[in-house]
C-alpha cells in the first residue's frame, strides 16, 4: 500500500433514538443516496417493532444485531496446492457489518410486502434468535466448526 490509510469517519447519533448503530444501519440501507428514504424505511420498522413487541424498539435493535452477528467466520487460504477454509474471529468492526448485511438482505429475499414491514419483521425475529439471517450466523459458524481442524494454518 503506497498511500496511508483513509481516517475512519465518526458517524453521528440518528436523531429520533440517538444510536450510532441505528445510524449506520440506516446508511447501510440506504440505496442511491436517498437517506430519507432510508431513514423513513427504518423508523416505520422501528414503529412496527414497537407495536408489535410491546417493548422498546432500539432493544429489540440491538438483542437482534447481538443475535445476528457472528463471532468467527472462514477464509479460504491456499495451503501446498490445496484450499483451506480455516476458521478466524470476526472483527467488531466486521462482526457489525455482516450482520447488517445479512439482515437486509434476510428482508429483501422477503416477498410481496412494504420494505419497512420485512426489516421490522427480520429485526423481531431476529431478537427472538430465529429467521433467516440468524441461521445464515448458525451456517458460517457451522462451517467454522467443522473446519476447526485447520485453525493452525491461520497466520496471526
Amino acid at each position: 500500500m503506497r498511500h496511508k490509510k483513509a481516517p475512519k469517519r465518526e458517524i453521528a447519533a440518528d436523531p429520533k433514538f440517538s444510536s450510532t448503530t441505528l445510524a449506520k444501519f440506516i446508511n447501510y440501507m440506504m440505496e442511491g443516496g436517498k437517506k430519507n428514504t432510508a431513514t423513513k424505511v427504518v423508523y416505520d420498522a422501528m414503529d412496527i417493532v414497537a407495536e408489535k413487541t410491546g417493548k422498546n424498539a432500539i432493544d429489540a435493535f440491538e438483542e437482534a444485531i447481538k443475535n445476528v452477528s457472528p463471532a468467527v467466520e472462514v477464509k479460504s487460504r491456499r495451503v501446498g496446492g490445496a484450499n483451506y477454509q480455516i476458521p478466524i474471529p470476526v472483527r467488531g468492526e466486521r462482526r457489525l457489518s455482516l450482520a447488517f448485511r445479512w439482515m437486509i438482505e434476510a428482508a429483501k429475499s422477503r416477498k410481496g410486502k412494504p420494505m419497512a414491514i420485512k426489516i421490522a419483521e427480520e429485526i423481531s425475529s431476529a431478537a427472538a434468535n430465529e429467521g433467516t439471517a440468524v441461521k445464515k450466523r448458525a451456517d458460517v459458524h457451522r462451517m467454522a466448526e467443522a473446519n476447526r481442524a485447520f485453525a493452525h494454518f491461520a497466520k496471526f
